[in-house]
């Protein structure tokens, strides 16, 4: 037998409804199928966030949304106030992408003062700030510090991805290549243990959601839900 079951697998899940594409029937199924999945959150685009809160009221689902989505450019000032608007409209959950130009550039003190002031507001209404680092467009030098800085501010969560962090490959094609075995036990190495990890990005079959779980992620952010799931259950058949 497995050494996990549906149920825990379900209550890693933060079930991601944030592509662009996405309308407000598609967003409603979407919480839906989480409800009845009890995954541990729906990651909703930030001008749902009311309705979803609403919706999700009760379930035992948290309501999260993103801050600085998905390039973190955005200034520091429109950042909290992006994060105190969403918490003030329900979201428990904020995943905050740092500025990813700054980090490229060092800029160390920017960045833990970003992260900081976020993380005071939202904590301070009673929510969970997920600092998504955006991986891939970092060397492991860069994503070494990253963990310095948010151990020293405590968030809930480090971030591998957004999942939209696209690089052009030598093909010409662009390629996300999201929560990669090194950065997730870099991250989880050099964390300290009160704050957890979550794999994001290219995490969308079981297996992929399996490795991330052993290498110490608390939780998955995937849109991939459905067949993760689907998959679990034929195995557990089996």
């Amino acid at each position: 037998m497995p050494e996990w079951s549906f149920e825990e697998l379900a209550r890693m899940i933060d079930h991601m409804l944030l592509h662009p594409m996405l309308d407000d029937k598609e967003l409603i199924r979407g919480m839906a199928f989480a409800v009845e999945c009890n995954c541990a959150s729906v990651c909703i685009k930030p001008c749902f966030v009311e309705t979803a809160a609403k919706l999700l009221d009760g379930t035992g689902i948290k309501t999260g949304t993103v801050v600085g989505f998905p390039h973190g450019s955005v200034s520091t000032a429109l950042k909290i106030n992006e994060a105190k608007r969403a918490v003030d409209s329900g979201a428990e959950e904020i995943d905050m992408v740092v500025n990813i130009g700054r980090v490229r550039s060092g800029e160390w003190g920017f960045v833990r003062d970003e992260i900081a002031g976020v993380n005071a507001c939202v904590s301070a209404r009673g929510a969970q700030l997920k600092v998504t680092f955006e991986t891939g467009f970092l060397c492991d030098a860069m994503i070494e510090q990253l963990c310095g800085v948010c151990n020293e501010i405590s968030p809930a969560y480090i971030k591998t991805s957004t999942g939209f962090g696209f690089e052009k490959q030598e093909s010409g094609e662009y390629v996300c290549t999201g929560a990669t075995v090194p950065h997730l036990a870099l991250m989880r190495r050099l964390a300290r243990p009160e704050i957890k990890v979550e794999a994001a990005g290219t995490i969308d079959t079981l297996d992929a959601l399996l490795a991330a779980r052993k290498l110490g992620a608390a939780r998955i952010a995937t849109s991939g839900t459905e067949p993760i799931l689907r998959e679990a259950l034929r195995r557990l058949e089996e």
